[in-house]
């Protein structure tokens, strides 16, 4: 296995970022469905004041997403990540779409977009929500900037178009990960934009924040420390062991994702809102990609592998 460096991160609250968090919550609208990376570089946007955005609105990304980066050998990319989601909204499991590159997502009938997806260029993308509301935000679709970075050839290259992308339009909140064998990469946005490297290791996204780094929503602020800890708990469990491979970790990550224990699987009683899927994703050496998907929450639906056409696939 690769040597890196890193540390597990423990819970911090977040108090530096100049945020004025007006959020808009998933759960008020779908019942009570409960659910820092070292940084290298930082490029700031103007703010603006931020208003509410009604919760009617909301449509959420992927909301735990697990990246092990440069972790292990020949495989520089490994994902686990659960979507949560209202559970009525339209969505297609993922299929190869040409281009150049080529990419495979799953799709958002809604808006036409995605919430995660890998391309022939070995750039993975992977967005969760950011419970805060932005001025203007919701002008464009988030899945379709996650469509617009699969264009691209690297994620450096995908880091400059996102970054160009806000300047642009006004999305909603939101954590972006873009990943290659050659860079991490998370952007958040918020009326804001931070754009970190992240290092060697594994690193776990939420909606408030990465690695145990946490903001707290208005209406709701003991969710901020709820799922920061979420987070923790999680990059602790899957932090990889000596020896371990890619598929080994993976086999650990289905578990965690699916154990309730985590706070990361979640269930509405009322049937509105929940994990709706789960995705499975490796970058091998010389970008050979392989893509597993459970169509429901992984506490009781099996991972089927996606035909990726990568590497002859």
């Amino acid at each position: 296995m690769p040597s890196f460096r890193g540390t597990l991160a423990r819970s911090r609250h977040v108090t530096d970022r100049d945020t004025a968090a007006i959020v808009y919550q998933p759960w008020e609208v779908f019942g009570n469905a409960t659910t820092a990376s070292e940084t290298l570089r930082t490029r700031t946007t103007s703010a603006d004041e931020q208003s509410l955005m009604p919760v009617a609105t909301v449509a959420a990304g992927v909301c735990t997403l697990t990246l092990a980066w440069q972790a292990f050998d020949g495989a520089p990319v490994v994902v686990a990540a659960n979507r949560d989601e209202a559970l009525d909204r339209p969505s297609e499991p993922p299929t190869r779409v040409p281009g150049d590159p080529g990419f495979v997502a799953p799709r958002d009938v809604d808006a036409g977009g995605t919430w995660i997806g890998v391309n022939d260029a070995g750039v993975f993308v992977g967005i969760t929500n950011r419970w805060v509301a932005v001025d203007g935000g919701g002008e464009r679709s988030r899945g379709l900037l996650v469509r617009d970075a699969l264009g691209a050839t690297s994620a450096e290259d995908a880091t400059r178009l996102v970054e160009n992308a806000i300047r642009e339009h006004r999305y909603e909140g939101f954590n972006l990960v873009l990943a290659d064998a050659h860079a991490a990469v998370l952007v958040e946005w918020d009326g804001k934009t931070r754009v970190r490297n992240l290092s060697p290791g594994v690193h776990v996204v939420v909606n408030v924040g990465v690695n145990g780094e946490f903001f707290e929503p208005e209406r709701r602020p003991e969710m901020g420390p709820e799922q920061g800890n979420n987070a923790t708990r999680v990059q602790e469990a899957l932090w990889p062991v000596p020896g371990e491979s890619a598929s080994g970790w993976l086999d650990r990550a289905k578990a965690v994702l699916a154990d309730h224990e985590y706070g990361v699987c979640v269930h509405d009683d009322a049937g509105r809102y929940g994990t709706r899927s789960s995705s499975l994703v490796t970058v091998g050496d010389g970008g050979h990609v392989d893509y597993q998907f459970a169509a429901g929450p992984p506490c009781e639906t099996s991972y089927g592998r996606i035909a990726t056409n990568v590497d002859g696939e």
